[in-house]
């Protein structure tokens, strides 16, 4: 395979709906391609086990913000009451379970939230002012009626040539070579079809 131009982003092309675009994902993902995605103007049922997608990590994140809320609330409790400035209150002990509980659960939900908004950022590299895909003039309809799917020339499986050819065939419309710089992402205006 040949090695993509070192500007090169990769390979976008269009899809008439969202049921082609399903297929269209599920073909990329059974040929093996693994730098890819897909974008729509909404969410399509099916489509994160088309693209193969596993479970997702936000949720360790959310685990360890959880666990870290009650731990500091634990330790500030107890360091506090009981160490810090131990005073009897209503008599019970210095660190008492029952008048606990309402910052157990407040911090640790506060934290869980922290954690989950946190790991979201992280994993989907968020915020990103700026995308390759962006140069493209046809992916505006990305968030109207356009469905798109965009093959990185980073994947090993991606070469110029056999991927257009590939994204033809199962019924791409208007591919484009997409550049990292926005002076050389050409705009097709036509669609190209398999003949």
């Amino acid at each position: 395979m040949s090695q993509p131009t070192s500007s090169l982003f990769g390979l976008g092309a269009e899809f008439s709906s969202a049921g082609a675009l399903l297929e269209a994902a599920k073909k990329i993902h059974s040929l093996g391609f693994r730098k890819w995605d897909v974008y729509s103007p909404f969410p399509i049922h099916g489509m994160d086990h088309a693209m193969g997608f596993q479970r997702s990590r936000v949720s360790l994140f959310s685990l360890i913000g959880g666990c870290t809320g009650l731990s500091v609330a634990f330790i500030l409790i107890y360091y506090t009451s009981a160490i810090n400035y131990p005073l009897i209150v209503q008599g019970k002990p210095y660190f008492a379970l029952e008048p606990s509980l309402p910052i157990f659960f407040e911090l640790t939900i506060l934290l869980t939230a922290f954690g989950t908004v946190l790991g979201l950022l992280l994993l989907t590299l968020l915020p990103r002012l700026h995308h390759p895909v962006f140069n493209w003039d046809r992916f505006q309809r990305a968030t109207d009626d356009g469905f798109f799917l965009v093959l990185e020339s980073t994947d090993p499986r991606f070469d110029t040539t056999s991927s257009r050819q590939l994204l033809q065939g199962i019924g791409g419309l208007y591919i484009t070579e997409i550049f990292q710089d926005p002076e050389e992402t050409p705009n097709p205006v036509r669609p190209e079809t398999s003949s």
